[in-house]
């Protein structure tokens, strides 16, 4: 399961390490208010906000995909997204490109780890076969868009460790300001920033610096929804490219939860049948 709801084109489904199962399970219950330190009130905000986003099984999602350049020149994209939660360790996603022709049938399937490095193929349909994405690599553009392809897993709670920064308002909502630092050694990024509402502990911007420290992309997400009266998915999703003056926008729609999906319809096979 994942703490960050907003995005990461499995969340698209929905955007935050511990060092051990046992560190987590030790401070599920620490209220936010009264953590003791900055960095467990962070880790705190985080597992709640992953608290609230469990149990939803699986879920698949419609979305439009804008390539946007610095000159504002836009490109479109169709593509299918399916998610399955996976108990006790991360979550797998199959994301399909139906249009334009020259992108069609490209298909990436992804497990999350809670821990060890996440597992990504890419199916290319114009060369017929399936490449795995060395771990090193995964901070490369996806497609493209301005999304890593580290961006396109679900951000497990134990990939990061946590300090709480402030509180502070975006667009009128109260939030938490927390600082994420990824734990795998090949992340594109060295700390994301993200603000997590109060009310609903869902994730509305994360802010992602590079290598150099210096900021990198924004990552905005909006046009809330609920479904099945728990689980937050933003409809609208933008990530802007600070460094090159790019950009990509997410459309979601026609999100179906609990259809019953299983491993068999995530694996290396799904991927060529994925068309």
């Amino acid at each position: 399961m994942n703490w960050s709801n907003s995005l990461s084109l499995n969340t698209f489904t929905k955007g935050i390490a511990l060092t051990s199962a046992l560190i987590a399970s030790s401070l599920t219950n620490i209220s936010v208010s009264y953590a003791e330190t900055a960095e467990e009130k962070g880790l705190a905000i985080a597992l709640e906000s992953d608290r609230r986003n469990t149990g939803w099984q699986d879920s698949s999602a419609s979305v439009t995909m804008v390539l946007r350049n610095k000159r504002g020149d836009e490109t479109s994209r169709e593509l299918s997204v399916k998610t399955l939660e996976v108990e006790n360790d991360g979550d797998k996603s199959l994301t399909v490109f139906n249009s334009p022709r020259d992108v069609k049938g490209t298909a990436l399937l992804s497990f999350s780890h809670k821990v060890e490095s996440d597992d990504q193929w890419l199916y290319l349909p114009k060369l017929g076969r399936v490449k795995r994405i060395a771990s090193r690599n995964k901070s490369g553009p996806f497609m493209g868009s301005e999304f890593a392809f580290e961006d396109m897993t679900p951000q497990e709670v134990e990939k990061y460790t946590y300090k709480f920064i402030k509180e502070e308002a975006l667009n009128g909502q109260a939030c938490f300001v927390v600082e994420r630092h990824p734990v795998d050694k090949y992340s594109g990024y060295t700390k994301q920033v993200a603000w997590v509402d109060q009310a609903e502990y869902r994730t509305l911007k994360v802010e992602f610096y590079d290598r150099k420290k210096s900021l990198l992309k924004t990552l905005v997400a909006s046009e809330w929804n609920q479904y099945l009266d728990q689980y937050w998915r933003p409809h609208y999703s933008q990530m802007t490219n600070h460094q090159t003056g790019k950009s990509t926008d997410l459309i979601m729609r026609d999100f179906v939860f609990k259809m019953g999906l299983d491993d068999g319809d995530f694996n290396k096979n799904s991927l060529k049948r994925a068309r």
